[in-house]
């Protein structure tokens, strides 16, 4: 099975799901690597491409796909993305004659009600996805927010409890069907597929043990503090104001006798995606010099941005999938032995410091 991916939190996250059924599984960003584990899980950078860009990438990617092997699509499960444009281009170079895009998560409180996406019962453009930077949530109406989904052979059903994606899976699956999704509809695919092999005895019994040295990289302006007791190196305001770069900010950074750091952005007052841009090249640079210079033995990134630029950064491309802390919370083992974390910015961090505190 391969997945394909629009952002690399989305991919850690499918590869978490296929963990746990008991799969393994290999990550790699942006490159479509041999299908040698059970699932693998392509990440890309599309969502943060023009529409035209992640079209080309997709299909650049499908086109160096195994031929018969199964292909899920996984999708932002707020709407954002090059939804349609992505899909089209998947239908165009493997042959799937139709989609079914279901980016409902009921177990997450998202559902499709006549054609409304709600989050915990409001509407998406009533809650705070309608100022995100890239994709604003304008429109609740997956009708509005693709209004040529259907003319290009793309289903939107709705979905407000595992029982409908089942029904969903059952009436599309004809083996003519792209299907494309959020976490719900993979995991129940799975399932469905009976892909699932046993109790996935990859997953530790024992309790992890606190690394000797931890790079964390909190790359969300969202992001909550973190206790640790390891030192905390925000970013200075000239850097988050583009007046500085990585130097100024390396050459202020706290003295860590273990050389464990924790890097945040603690400013929220510039938006945009100039900033953005700008934010994540920052973090990613520091992180590179930081890990040459120390070699750290695990490396935890919250937010996709930066996780994706970080690991360009270090060029770091294919991982194995390891364990699953938390839903979205996944850890992987990089070709240089180094343990790699990625969280979605929006996720909690579930017991992965657990370790930490005693």
């Amino acid at each position: 099975m391969i997945v394909i991916a629009d952002d690399i939190t989305g991919a850690a996250e499918m590869a978490g799901i296929a963990l746990e059924a008991g799969l393994t599984v290999r990550l790699a960003c942006g490159t479509p690597a041999a299908a040698t584990d059970q699932a693998t899980v392509i990440a890309t950078d599309t969502r943060s491409m023009s529409e035209t860009e992640a079209a080309d990438e997709v299909r650049r990617l499908a086109a160096d796909l195994p031929a018969g092997i199964r292909l899920f699509k996984k999708t932002d499960s707020a709407l954002r993305g090059h939804v349609v444009a992505e899909l089209k281009a998947l239908m165009q170079a493997t042959g799937y004659r139709r989609a079914v895009y279901l980016p409902a998560n009921p177990s997450k409180g998202r559902i499709i009600r006549d054609g409304v996406y709600y989050i915990d019962g409001t509407p998406i453009a009533d809650t705070a996805f309608s100022y995100d930077p890239e994709f604003p949530a304008r429109t609740s109406s997956l009708r509005e927010r693709f209004p040529d989904a259907a003319i290009r052979g793309i289903i939107m059903p709705d979905a407000e409890s595992a029982d409908d994606i089942r029904h969903i899976l059952s009436t599309y699956d004809n083996g003519h069907t792209l299907f494309a999704g959020a976490a719900d509809l993979f995991s129940l695919a799975i399932d469905y597929w009976q892909l699932a092999v046993s109790p996935n005895s990859q997953q530790p019994t024992a309790k992890s043990q606190q690394p000797k040295t931890t790079l964390i990289l909190c790359g969300s302006t969202q992001s909550r503090p973190l206790d640790l007791g390891i030192p905390v190196a925000p970013m200075p305001r000239e850097v988050y104001d583009g007046q500085q770069g990585a130097d100024y900010w390396f050459s202020r950074l706290p003295a860590s006798p273990t050389h464990s750091l924790i890097l945040t952005i603690p400013f929220t007052h510039r938006t945009g995606k100039a900033v953005a841009i700008h934010l994540r090249t920052v973090m990613a640079e520091m992180a590179r010099r930081l890990v040459g210079q120390h070699r750290p033995d695990s490396l935890i990134i919250e937010g996709g941005a930066t996780a994706w630029a970080t690991l360009g950064a270090l060029g770091w491309h294919d991982f194995q999938t390891e364990r699953q802390v938390a839903p979205g919370v996944v850890q992987m083992s990089a070709t240089n032995g180094t343990l790699v974390t990625l969280k979605p910015g929006s996720y909690p961090w579930g017991s992965l410091f657990q370790s930490f505190s005693e």
